[in-house]
């Protein structure tokens, strides 16, 4: 399954100041918490809906509300929060996943330490969130462990990917779409995406 890249002008400007290696972290932060509003519109376009009888100041009517169960929006630790917490905003009532991954510098494997998530996953959708998708094999392994835990209906968002990560991903887990705002280039000798960002988490946290 092909990536669909989320162009819309206003996360394609952005995104292009979240390059920038001058931006300070302050500004990294608030960006991508815009970018993830932006993100959230569009991977939550399809969500059914209900409707509930309300009354307005004039009357009452039948008026549409989300159906079903709340929304996971699971978090691959540490950068994914960043993405978690704009669309936390827009969806404050969404139930909330962390997996804790990092990635071993010398298999480039991922590597559990922690994952918490809700009860009933097969019942909710799950939007999956990382800044980046490289190797996927952070991405692959949180979605493994997510559908060992029940989640059936899964979506995977991301700020960039590297095409060598979409089809990795795609060949792992190809009943789970992937949303982007760009597919870059590709990767580097370190395994990092060119022309990238750089590491989403440190740009966001000012660490090293």
């Amino acid at each position: 399954m092909p990536a669909t890249v989320i162009d819309h002008p206003l996360v394609q400007h952005k995104l292009t100041h979240m390059r920038m290696k001058e931006t300070p972290t302050q500004d990294f932060r608030r960006l991508l918490r815009e970018i993830s509003h932006l993100l959230c519109y569009e991977v939550t376009r399809n969500l059914e809906l209900t409707t509930t009888r309300i009354e307005t100041p004039l009357m009452e009517t039948e008026s549409p509300v989300l159906a079903g169960k709340k929304l996971v929006f699971a978090s691959i630790l540490r950068a994914g929060n960043g993405l978690l917490e704009g669309m936390l905003e827009l969806v404050p009532s969404a139930r909330v996943a962390h997996i804790g991954l990092y990635r071993d510098p010398k298999t480039l494997e991922a590597v559990e330490y922690y994952f918490k998530a809700p009860a009933q996953m097969d019942e909710r959708l799950t939007i999956v969130v990382d800044p980046m998708l490289a190797t996927a094999n952070s991405a692959i392994a949180a979605v493994e462990r997510l559908k060992k835990r029940g989640a059936n209906r899964m979506v995977f968002v991301c700020l960039l990917a590297a095409p060598e990560g979409v089809e990795r991903f795609s060949k792992a887990h190809p009943d789970v779409p992937i949303f982007t705002a760009s597919i870059d280039d590709g990767l580097n000798e370190k395994s990092y995406i060119l022309p990238g960002l750089g590491d989403a988490g440190d740009r966001m946290y000012g660490t090293k």
